[in-house]
């Protein structure tokens, strides 16, 4: 393992708030989204996962990067975020099977960092302001040009940005023997989804975000799953558009996360930016159905707007946030649909949720 030598950085918020640290990963100048993930292990799933594309993620967890890296851990095919920050970053690794160390990693991929600074001070800053946009510079320290590089990073209000984690091709997955067709829309679907999918006895088939829904259904699919992904979900049209269609032709279907806000949005209802998101691996949640609680994965900065769920006709709500009473899943009262906003894939994080994908397979089975 070569030696790093770590040089100044610094972290400059919107708000005109600095912090001073040390380098890791490139040397370079990154901006982004601030947002803080909670979660006390899996930092590579979470450094992969499609739905932080655009973001700086401040891991509240003091230790980053010592037990490497390993190429199973991966939740897409790089690294989607834009910067890490962290209290102490470990250039050296532990674990046996690990492939390389977490600096390595991110020099290969180009990500700029900065660690050696008080992130629970920060976290209680962007907790109490709300999400806001930052810049980290390992090569700058002139806070008036990182201030004129920082208004140019757009905000995530208004963007959309699946478009840039989608696949550029079809492709599929197959178990050995198959049960069932899945079409998946991916908007930055994650590996583990299509995992679990395929664990049960699904064939799935990955179509890139903005697919029409007749060339889809050309497959003749026994379901749609509508993937994660990153941006503002008001601003995802391609995708409300498909799925209003699936709703329209009465086909099965599961929705996650953005997928989660697709359903909400095709149905009139809004979804609106969090002062500053839920993110980690400990979020508890209610299932109103079944009156059981479960702890849950979560990375999403946008939700679903409760207040139009009351009285709607079509649409009823399904778990709830037991931290703020945010709306965690609905589901369809006439169609076959239903989704969730957090992760039930649990990669990484707890698996209490992975039984929605058996009531998705079960939803297939009954309107097969």
């Amino acid at each position: 393992m070569k030696k790093h030598t770590t040089s100044e950085a610094i972290l400059l918020l919107q708000d005109g708030t600095v912090f001073t640290g040390k380098s890791l990963g490139r040397i370079g100048t990154t901006g982004g989204e601030l947002c803080f993930n909670t979660g006390m292990t899996g930092y590579q799933e979470i450094f992969t996962d499609p739905s932080y594309y655009g973001q700086l993620v401040v891991t509240t967890f003091s230790h980053i990067g010592n037990y490497g890296v390993q190429s199973e851990e991966v939740e897409s095919d790089k690294v989607q975020i834009n910067g890490l920050v962290c209290k102490e970053f470990s250039h050296f690794f532990s674990r046996k099977t690990a492939e390389g160390s977490l600096q390595e990693y991110f020099e290969n991929a180009g990500i700029v960092g900065i660690c050696e600074i008080d992130t629970r001070a920060l976290v209680r800053h962007i907790r109490d302001k709300g999400a806001m946009n930052g810049i980290i510079s390992s090569e700058t320290a002139d806070v008036a040009e990182l201030k004129k590089r920082l208004a140019e990073v757009p905000s995530m209000a208004g963007l959309e940005l699946s478009s840039h984690v989608s696949t550029p091709a079809v492709y599929e997955m197959k178990p050995a023997e198959v049960k069932y067709k899945v079409a998946v829309l991916d908007l930055g679907v994650k590996r583990n989804s299509l995992n679990n999918l395929v664990a049960r006895g699904c064939e799935v088939k990955v179509f890139p975000y903005n697919t029409p829904f007749e060339e889809m259904e050309k497959w003749n699919p026994d379901g749609y799953f509508i993937s994660n992904g990153p941006g503002d979900p008001a601003a995802t049209t391609i995708a409300i558009d498909s799925v209003k269609q699936i709703l329209d032709k009465n086909r099965p279907m599961f929705g996650i996360c953005m997928g989660h806000q697709m359903l909400a949005q095709a149905n009139g209802i809004a979804t609106y930016k969090m002062h500053n998101g839920h993110r980690g691996l400990n979020h508890p949640v209610k299932n109103l159905i079944t009156g059981l609680s479960e702890i849950t994965s979560q990375n999403h900065g946008f939700v679903v707007d409760s207040e139009q769920l009351k009285n709607h006709p079509d649409v009823e709500v399904t778990h709830i946030n037991l931290n703020d009473n945010t709306v965690e899943g609905i589901r369809m009262k006439t169609k076959p649909a239903f989704s969730v906003q957090y992760h039930p894939e649990s990669s990484p994080g707890p698996h209490d949720s992975t039984y929605l994908f058996d009531d998705f397979i079960a939803l297939l089975e009954q309107n097969k």
